[in-house]
């Protein structure tokens, strides 16, 4: 039997999938990793969740562990000594990639290097773009059809004094002092080495010097712009329209980001939507609720319905208009039975022999406590 349940380690059951298992890795990986926990006692629970996602995500390893209690150790990493083998670091280094944002620097292990470093050459996909968009409710549920919306926006372009070199033009490139030109600066953490932009430079890996003075030597400047898009029919609050490479211009050769419009929809006066679905509410008179009448009303687009209302309709009953919602949903009016604020002496004689009529008793029955609420 193993002295060390790998499955307890990780907190996964032992049918768990590999996504299952890596996902329980990385979230343990970031609690007890030695840059945040310099103490011994949380580099021995590092080592130990390590070596248990080192066996469990290696299919061969995790199939003699389930069946004879142990695996092959030999390529475990010690902190006190050990290392991975090639292969086993190109799979954990893809793990801490993600939360400690370690692409675009260099480094080593016994086995050669491990990761090449980014340079300012290399080229670079430009940087997404996000901005907002406040549409109406009648845009939003019908859509704007070959009407364009204009959006304005700024986005970051070659700079045309430079060419997008970042250079001062007929000036020789000269490499930042402080990183090397590489653009990037490690900080060594045990282990790791972890990389950030050099604060100097920018990132650009160029002297300040030589640096070009319109766009401080990024190669980029920013540039007003403007598109003009379709509202498809139904779109909901809170969606996005993707523009594919209109986002900021990429760098040496990469390509542009996307342009991202989220969509906020404005609230109406008279109509609330729910889904594809919309809802108004439309009041009527007492009488016209107990007769029974037609009415007529206009609907978000602005085109007359009409209504039958039945005899006996009591206050708050909804009533539903087949796809008069819009191309995708129905209209529900709720009515709102409202009684006369100011009644004649005609009216009352008349109301007054209704209720002789009706005989409504004095003593009525206590209502449920569930009639408070609607």
């Amino acid at each position: 039997m193993a002295k060390v349940d790998y499955y307890k380690v990780l907190g996964v059951e032992k049918n768990a999938s590999q996504d299952e298992i890596k996902k329980a890795y990385r979230k343990l990986a970031v609690k007890y990793h030695p840059d945040r926990n310099p103490n011994d006692k949380d580099a021995e629970k590092f080592r130990e969740i390590t070596e248990a996602y080192e066996v469990l995500s290696d299919e061969k390893k995790r199939s003699n562990y389930d069946k004879f209690g142990s695996a092959e150790k030999s390529n475990f990493y010690d902190f006190r000594g050990g290392g991975f083998s090639g292969d086993e670091f190109s799979r954990f280094s893809d793990i801490f990639n993600d939360f400690f944002n370690m692409s675009g620097f260099k480094g080593h292990t016994n086995t050669g290097t491990y990761r090449t470093a980014n340079t300012p050459n290399s080229p670079k996909k430009g940087e997404d773009i996000q901005i907002s968009k406040t549409i109406s409710l009648n845009d939003a549920v019908f859509g704007t059809g070959g009407r364009k919306i204009n959006i304005k926006f700024t986005r970051m372009e070659k700079c045309q004094s430079c060419s997008g070199t970042g250079t001062i033009p007929g000036s020789k490139k000269e490499s930042c002092k402080t990183c090397g030109g590489t653009g990037r600066l490690e900080k060594v953490s045990g282990f790791f080495r972890i990389a950030q932009m050099c604060p100097r430079c920018n990132g650009t890996g160029i002297s300040n010097s030589m640096g070009c003075i319109k766009c401080s030597g990024r190669g980029l400047v920013p540039k007003d712009k403007e598109v003009s898009i379709n509202i498809p029919a139904g779109l909901q609050d809170g969606k996005r329209i993707v523009i594919p490479k209109m986002g900021n211009e990429g760098v040496n050769g990469g390509e542009n980001g996307d342009l991202i419009i989220q969509i906020h929809v404005l609230s109406h006066p008279n109509f609330a939507r729910q889904g594809n679905d919309l809802y108004c509410a439309v009041p009527i008179s007492f009488t016209q609720a107990i007769l029974g009448s037609e009415i007529h009303i206009q609907n978000l687009n602005g085109d007359n319905l009409k209504i039958s209302i039945p005899a006996g309709t009591q206050n708050g009953k909804l009533l539903r208009l087949k796809d008069q919602g819009g191309p995708l949903g129905d209209l529900y009016v709720k009515i709102l039975v409202t009684e006369p604020a100011n009644v004649s002496e005609k009216q009352k004689e008349l109301l007054k022999e209704f209720m002789e009529i009706e005989k409504p008793t004095d003593t009525p029955k206590m209502a449920s406590v569930s009639e408070l609420a609607s």
